[in-house]
């Protein structure tokens, strides 16, 4: 199945008439409403231009899965449907680990494999630009930076980016309902700081005993992670102004979708924290989008690169919200697509909730690789195809696929020879890249960190100075209770705290993540 094969050139009896099995398979891709272009169908090692493989557009926020071994063509595939998404209007999320994605920004570059591959699936290939926004998390890399506040990013997240356990992570959230019981905004990390160490504190220690099992033992290795967190450079990440993610949802004035680049290289050796401020970004559209059912056309596809990274060593409760969120979102008209070497990578719950799956090729050089492979290949319908075979004998740019059809019943499987993208297959270079970014309307709303009085401000307020002498205990006048003071003496709070106790912990009942809504 590589590219030299010899096919039957396009519009030929034998294209257009593929034999019956094939015809069969073919068949299931015949859809009657809009539908995104993958391929032309491989059968008996011949590609077939007159048998296309189709996704229908208005399946694209029933979720799907893109997987397979490195170098297989994952990231092409991405980029061959976010042309043809944005093309329709509507707008996509790349998260983009590698800097490869770069390109879809810029025309593709015609040579002979680029016709090759053209002419097998029988595309006209036109090269084509689209129109792209490029982010940077924290402004680390190139592109617009995009930030969040730690309250809006919610203690379940914040655990897993700090590698809590889940009774760390429950003591986290109780820290954040006490802060948000006394009004005292985190903001950046620095805020979540000087509260928990305010409570680790001999002024807060009375207070501590109050917060629903929270010891100071646990508050005190919350502290440290904080702390090592930082040291790390990851504040950055942390504060304002939060971006707003309905940026994500904008169409060009040609009515094209925007395709947002998230350009992750810069971060690549800390994939635990971009994989958990991915899942924010899905948790915050979550809130904030209204409840539309099933739509003809997606308003948003989401691709999340690198995938098993947000479950690998999760809690319980952070994968249920992970569940949720993931099932929920598809009546907002959200897709979700999860990328990854192996569907084993991601849990169960959520991979029956994927209902587009394109299967690149896998490799079987150990034991562990041939389990995988059959694990793999459970996953799939019922097929005319050896999967186990033809899962190790695709080459680069072909894949297995099934999608749900119109009728809501899921494709029959198809190896498929996949299209070519028609952007620029590769990064731009960093000066057209720094330069677009420059010439973003949303670089002057977001470029410049700002650091308001939050938690941090407030609390250092609030402490007595020093060096400062006490003035006679005669002419001492009645002063208001200072912040230190009301935060311990709040018996209001206190009935709160144990009441809520450690049930906190698993869920707050603000949101999925136990996120907070931002201001807009």
């Amino acid at each position: 199945m590589s590219d030299s094969e010899s096919v039957p050139p396009a519009g030929t009896p034998e294209a257009a008439a593929p034999p019956g099995p094939a015809r069969r398979i073919a068949s299931g891709y015949a859809f009657t409403g809009p539908a995104l272009d993958l391929g032309a169908l491989l059968w008996d090692g011949r590609c077939l231009p007159g048998a296309p493989v189709r996704v229908p557009l208005s399946v694209f926020n029933r979720h799907g899965l893109v997987a397979g071994a490195t170098g297989t063509g994952k990231t092409k595939t991405l980029q061959l449907i976010a042309e043809q998404l944005s093309a329709r209007g509507v707008p996509v999320f790349l998260a983009d680990v590698k800097g490869d994605l770069s390109g879809i920004a810029r025309p593709g570059q015609d040579d002979d494999r680029v016709r090759r591959r053209a002419g097998d699936v029988g595309q006209e290939w036109t090269p084509a630009s689209f129109p792209a926004e490029f982010y940077a998390l924290g402004g680390l890399g190139h592109g617009i930076p995009v930030r969040a506040a730690v309250t809006s990013f919610g203690p379940l997240l914040l655990a897993k980016a700090l590698g809590l356990n889940r009774t760390q992570e429950q003591s986290l959230a109780l820290i954040f309902h006490y802060a948000d019981g006394k009004g005292l905004e985190l903001v950046d990390l620095k805020d979540l700081r000087a509260v928990t160490a305010f409570l680790t504190s001999d002024a807060g220690r009375s207070e501590l005993k109050t917060v629903g099992g929270l010891s100071s033992a646990t508050a005190g290795v919350i502290l440290r992670s904080l702390t090592a967190f930082e040291a790390q450079g990851m504040a950055d990440f942390f504060g304002e102004p939060e971006f707003d993610t309905a940026d994500l949802l904008r169409t060009a004035p040609d009515g094209r979708g925007v395709v947002s680049v998230l350009e992750l290289p810069a971060v690549q050796d800390r994939p635990l924290l971009f994989s958990t401020f991915l899942m924010w970004l899905l948790a915050d559209l979550f809130h904030d989008l209204p409840e539309v059912g099933d739509v003809d056309q997606p308003k948003l596809v989401f691709f999340f690169d690198e995938a098993h990274l947000l479950f690998d060593d999760a809690s319980k409760a952070f994968l249920e919200s992970v569940t949720r969120t993931v099932r929920l979102i598809r009546s907002k008209g959200v897709g979700v697509f999860f990328v990854t070497q192996t569907p084993k990578d991601v849990p169960g719950d959520v991979l029956a909730q994927l209902s587009n799956r394109i299967q690149h090729a896998l490799r079987a050089f150990t034991p562990d690789d041939h389990k995988a492979l059959r694990a793999t290949v459970r996953t799939f319908p019922e097929s005319a195809y050896d999967l186990e075979e033809l899962l190790t004998g695709l080459g680069t740019g072909e894949a297995v696929v099934t999608v749900l059809g119109e009728s809501g019943a899921p494709t029959p499987v198809a190896a498929t020879r996949l299209r070519a993208p028609e952007s620029l297959m590769g990064p731009v270079d960093t000066a057209a890249l720094d330069e677009a970014v420059r010439r973003s309307p949303l670089h002057g709303r977001y470029a410049q960190a700002v650091d308001r009085e939050s938690a941090y401000e407030r609390l250092s307020a609030a402490r007595p100075p020093q060096t400062a002498p006490s003035p006679p205990p005669r002419q001492r006048p009645r002063a208001e209770p200072s912040l230190v003071e009301q935060v311990v003496n709040s018996g209001v709070f206190r009935s709160l705290a144990r009441s809520v106790g450690t049930q906190l912990g698993r869920e707050i009942t603000r949101s999925l993540f136990g996120t907070a809504r931002r201001r807009r």
